[in-house]
């Protein structure tokens, strides 16, 4: 079993390492530093996002990210903002890749 980092070292470590393959990546509703979820929603200009959030899985032990919400981008912005309103803790970043890229299947970033 791997101790968790804090919420402010996975997010530095996220945002290091999609800046270092040029990336867009901004953090638009900072939570707690220590404990506090981290949402990431994937902007991919063209009017549709997607949010994901991370879950244990209970048959394999694990922690994955998932998918919260996803279509219209004024839709998952709700939905965050829904998540917001009951989670002062809560962590929001904004990945922006016409591609779709967001890195949260790196296994370096687990």
């Amino acid at each position: 079993m791997s101790a968790r980092l804090t919420s402010d070292v996975w997010v530095s470590a996220y945002l290091t390492r999609l800046r270092l393959v040029e990336i867009p990546v901004f953090v638009t509703r900072k939570g707690d530093a220590t404990a506090g979820s981290v949402l990431v929603k994937l902007n991919t200009l063209d009017g549709n996002a997607k949010a994901f959030q991370r879950q244990f899985d209970l048959m394999s032990g694990e922690r994955e990210w998932v998918v919260l919400a996803e279509g219209p981008e004024e839709d998952v912005d709700a939905s965050l903002n829904k998540q917001a309103s009951f989670d002062p803790d809560l962590w929001v970043l904004e990945v922006e890749d016409k591609q779709g890229r967001h890195l949260l299947d790196d296994p370096s970033l687990a």
